[in-house]
């Protein structure tokens, strides 16, 4: 338990100046790596349904060691959980998605 709140109060200590950072949005990820990090590109794909003639455009590339991208793995798991806790399960995949918005719209009619 004391391990737990020390680990906690290291945390708190952590302070953040986030005046020069930079917002982009992305709707396009790929995790590649070494046996030493993981590398993770984020673009726009500015095609997600269809043939996508274009290339993706990648604008930020972020380099992790294993040990921050396995609290990554966990701080974005707990965020996921809380958003689908109080709004629904999360649907990946596309085609299942396509086939409720048809079926709802439907009974709308």
């Amino acid at each position: 338990m004391s391990n737990d709140r020390t680990r906690a109060d290291r945390q708190q200590m952590v302070q953040l100046d986030d005046r020069n950072a930079k917002c982009n949005y992305a709707n396009f990820c790929r995790v590649t790596g070494s046996p030493e990090e993981l590398i993770i590109d984020f673009g726009l794909n500015s095609q997600p349904i269809g043939s996508n003639d274009q290339p993706v455009e990648i604008t930020q590339r972020i380099v992790l060691n294993f040990y921050t991208a396995k609290r990554l793995l966990h701080a974005l798991h707990i965020s996921v959980q809380r958003h689908e806790s109080v709004f629904g399960e999360i649907e990946t995949n596309i085609q299942k998605r396509m086939v409720a918005q048809n079926a709802e719209s439907s009974f709308e009619g």
